[in-house]
Formats: structure tokens, C-alpha cells, sequence
């Protein structure tokens, strides 16, 4: 079986690796093109790119697809490689481009998505961390029929998988990529039988899983510290969770919601400041700080980063996106 392979980052590399070591056929990869990244902003292969080119895969790195769209002549290069892959299937993960209909006909077995929920809740570019900010308790991946629609298309395999207490979506991310893996393999073998079957998406129970943007990351004290944590976890390792007292901006990577905590300051006042965290007053609840980070420095715990930065008692913490409430 001849299996083009469209993707993009380390959840999509996981797939791609397994694909290859089952054996099966990978003529060509498509991935996006290479992007500034780092400090130095140099241009920086995706994941999938490294794979594809360790393994000696032909890599076509497109900025569009659709040939009647601003860039015809990369969809006229890339439609000329996908043509001569003569692939039995695409399998898609976390690819960053949409497909249009020639590519979702080309392959006679059409193309296969991994998706990183159980459709059709999350549907949509950020199904880990939605999940996690929402208090799921269960995600797991769906092997997807795809069509011209947004996560739209039939589902032909799924598997379920517990979110922890203190899952992040970094840790969440790697056991779903694991899992992925294995079922686009499980996928892939009862296509090549004949056994693979495709159950239409309930209408009920439809939710999007919106990209994550940056100005999420500022921390809304008014919400309850369980809501506070779920996204700090779901915003970890991006965009983290972000405060600002005085002129400094302070990044937030990790902390623990205290809900019991019977807290009666505004929210955004500090109540503690010790070794053990920044403890700080929110719509309900409080929530422990215990990893810091000021612009430009490194990320410390609560101990390290007090010895060198003060956040007395009583002092309020503010939100860049809601000024208004922190007067």
C-alpha cells in the first residue's frame, strides 16, 4: 500500500515514524514550508520534514493547495508529485493546510485523518488544550474519513483516553500521539482488507476547538481557581499563563488551585508569598504559583524567583486583557 503522508509537528512525526516502521510505502510527504523559530529566528524544518528526510522520504512543502488560490504554482508542483506518488491513501495529521476536493479524490482509498478528540466534541486546530481547559475527563483520538468539511467526516476508528488531575497538554499530547499512531496503523490494515467502515458524525454533541491565541495566556483572577488552573495546564507548554504587577510582566508555568481556600480579598491580591508559592486570591478559591518567570529571565520555582523579586502581601496582580477590573 502506497501511503502519502501530510503533516506537520511532533504529534503528526509520531505517526509518520510508525508508518514507516510497519513497513508500508511513503513515496512522499507533504509538511509546511519551513518557518522562522528561536531567538535568532532562523528558518527551522517542521518535525515531520526531519522524519521524512531521515528516512530518505521526498518532502513537497507547499503554501497552498488549491489551484485556483494565491499561490497556483506551488498547488501545480505539488499536484504533479501527489500524481506521481500514485498513493492508495493519505493520511493527514495536524497538516496546517486545507485540502481541497482534487486531493481529497486523488487517492482511491480517499484520506484518512488522525484527530486528537473523540468527534465530534473538538472539532477544530486545538482539541488537547480545549479539552483540558473545558475539564474533560476523557479525549482520546478519532480516525476520520475526510471530506471538504472542517473535521466534518466520518469517523472509522476511535479510542478513548483518561485525562489525569494534572495532565498538561504537553503530557496529554504524547500519549495521544502514541495513540494515534498506532490506530492510523490499525486503520490502514483493514482498509488494505477490506474490513474498514465508516460511521457518519452524530449531529449532537458538536463542539469547536478554536486556535489558541496569545492574549488567552493573561490569567482573569475573577474566574475560580480550579477554571484558572485548567488553563494554566491546557496553556502549557504554549501560550502559558501571563500577570502583570507594576510595569513587570510575569509568566506563570505551573501552580495549584486551592479551592476550599475561604478567601476574602479582591481577587488578584496576594495572600502568600513563601518557598512553597504565590498564593493569590480569585473569583473563588485561591491559586498557589509555583513556577515564575520574569521577562527575559529563566523559569524558576517560587523560592528562586522571590529571592529575587518581591510580591508582598496584599498586593494586587493584574490582567493586561481586563485593566478595567483591576483599578
Amino acid at each position: 500500500m502506497r501511503v502519502v503522508f501530510a503533516g506537520t509537528p511532533e504529534f503528526a512525526s509520531a505517526a509518520l515514524e510508525r508508518l514507516i516502521h510497519a513497513g508500508y510505502d511513503v513515496p512522499l510527504v507533504l509538511t509546511q514550508p519551513d518557518r522562522p523559530a528561536g531567538r535568532g529566528m532562523k528558518l527551522q524544518a517542521s518535525p515531520v520534514k526531519l522524519t521524512a528526510l531521515q528516512h530518505g522520504v521526498p518532502v513537497a512543502q507547499p503554501l497552498s493547495l488549491r489551484l485556483d488560490g494565491k499561490y497556483p504554482q506551488d498547488a501545480e508542483q505539488a499536484r504533479a508529485a501527489l500524481l506521481a506518488a500514485q498513493p492508495d491513501v493519505m493520511v493527514v495529521a495536524a497538516y496546517g493546510l486545507i485540502l481541497p476536493q482534487w486531493v481529497l479524490d486523488l487517492p482511491h482509498l480517499g484520506c484518512l485523518n488522525i484527530h486528537a478528540s473523540l468527534l465530534p466534541r473538538w472539532r477544530g486546530a486545538a482539541p488537547i488544550h480545549r479539552a483540558i481547559e473545558a475539564g474533560d475527563t476523557h479525549t482520546g483520538i478519532t480516525i476520520m474519513q475526510m471530506d471538504a468539511g472542517l473535521d466534518t467526516g466520518a469517523m472509522c476508528l476511535h479510542q478513548a483516553l483518561a485525562i489525569g488531575a494534572r495532565d498538561t497538554t504537553a503530557s496529554l499530547h504524547d500519549r495521544l500521539a502514541a495513540m494515534g499512531a498506532e490506530l492510523i496503523v490499525q486503520a490502514l490494515q483493514q482498509a488494505q482488507a477490506g474490513t474498514l467502515t465508516a460511521t457518519p458524525q452524530p449531529a449532537e454533541g458538536v463542539t469547536y476547538a478554536h486556535k489558541i491565541e496569545k492574549h488567552e495566556a493573561w490569567l482573569d483572577w475573577r474566574l475560580s481557581a480550579e477554571q484558572l488552573d485548567r488553563r494554566l495546564r491546557a496553556f502549557t507548554p504554549f501560550p502559558g499563563g501571563a500577570m502583570q504587577y507594576g510595569d513587570d510582566v510575569i509568566k506563570v508555568w505551573a501552580a495549584q488551585p486551592e479551592a476550599a481556600a475561604d478567601v476574602q480579598a479582591a481577587p488578584g491580591t496576594v495572600l502568600q508569598a513563601s518557598a512553597a508559592g504565590v498564593l493569590v486570591a480569585c473569583g473563588s478559591g485561591a491559586l498557589r504559583l509555583t513556577q515564575l518567570q520574569r521577562a527575559g529571565g529563566k523559569r524558576l520555582g517560587a523560592d528562586d524567583f522571590l529571592r529575587g523579586f518581591a510580591l508582598p502581601v496584599g498586593s494586587r496582580l493584574h490582567s493586561a486583557a481586563h485593566p478595567a477590573h483591576d483599578v
